[in-house]
């Protein structure tokens, strides 16, 4: 409200009831904002007692839901990892076998290579040498 308003207002007011009864009209006026803010503050004042317990509550279940989900997450992880570790030490032991099967094998053919040529450098100098007689019972 402006201030003409309040003016206009306090004059209605000077008229009908008067001079003499504007003071006790101003104070009930007065006592009644009191007790309304006084009433108000106590809801007010309530309503963050009781809620108070609420947020209590839903604070302990958000801190149990979100320790509980960090142990699982965690148990998890630790189990991802061990099954990850096996795998890998599985993995690398057969291949750790494949290469010596794989040497094994090279080695073996390199053997028969080695014993093939030798064997046809033989025959070669035999057959090579006019002098040489294969006698044979």
């Amino acid at each position: 409200m402006s201030g003409p308003e309040i003016i206009v207002i306090i004059l209605v007011v000077l008229l009908l009831f008067g001079a003499d009864k504007l003071p006790e009209i101003a104070r009930s006026l007065g006592k009644g904002m009191r007790d309304f803010r006084k009433a108000t503050d106590e809801i007010r004042s309530e309503l963050e007692t009781s809620t108070r317990d609420i947020r209590n509550n839903i604070n302990d279940v958000r801190d149990t839901i979100s320790k509980d989900v960090n142990d699982f997450s965690n148990n998890i992880t630790r189990d991802v990892t061990e099954v990850t570790d096996n795998i890998n030490k599985e993995v690398n032991d057969v291949a750790d076998n494949i290469n010596k099967e794989v040497s094994d094998v090279a080695g073996d053919i390199h053997k028969d290579v080695n014993d093939a040529t030798d064997s046809v450098k033989k025959d070669v100098d035999d057959i090579s040498d006019p002098y040489h007689f294969n006698y044979t019972d």
